[in-house]
């Protein structure tokens, strides 16, 4: 009768320690997909900027020749001010697609001046960031004294 006993008990413990790896499990599976919800917004941010961008490209961009010079003026500022939108438009998709490497190499939310873990809200509002707040308040006083 002891062996049955024990032999009991020895069948009982895979199930006591079946919770917890499943708990381990969804918890691992949880840290997995933490950022799921910021990786799709990413990934439609970039879409949308790629999108505009070809279509900004298949429109006319024609130099148009104006015979009023302030017209002239006015149509040259403004071909300057959307060239500086693509251009911070093409960093913002460089960020993003650092962004998203940062995500597949599990490495995201990791600040990278003092290694912890970034807030999600922050995150969540910056995606791109690469510093807590504490660092990027550093790095913003840093910048001042330099100037």
């Amino acid at each position: 009768m002891k062996a049955s006993s024990s032999a009991k008990r020895i069948a009982s413990a895979p199930a006591a320690t079946q919770p917890v790896a499943r708990t381990r499990r969804t918890t691992i599976a949880a840290v997995e997909g933490k950022y799921d919800a910021i990786r799709r917004d990413l990934e439609q941010q970039r879409r949308t900027i790629l999108n505009e961008v070809v279509e900004g490209l298949t429109s006319s961009n024609s130099q148009e020749t104006f015979p009023d010079v302030s017209d002239q003026a006015s149509a040259e500022a403004e071909q300057h001010f959307s060239m500086r939108i693509r251009e911070r438009e093409q960093r913002l998709v460089k960020k993003i697609d650092e962004a998203l490497a940062r995500m597949d190499q599990n490495i995201y939310g990791i600040c990278e001046r003092c290694e912890e873990e970034i807030p999600y809200p922050r995150l969540k509002a910056r995606p791109v960031t690469t510093l807590c707040i504490d660092c990027k308040t550093l790095e913003e006083q840093e910048e001042k004294s330099r100037r």
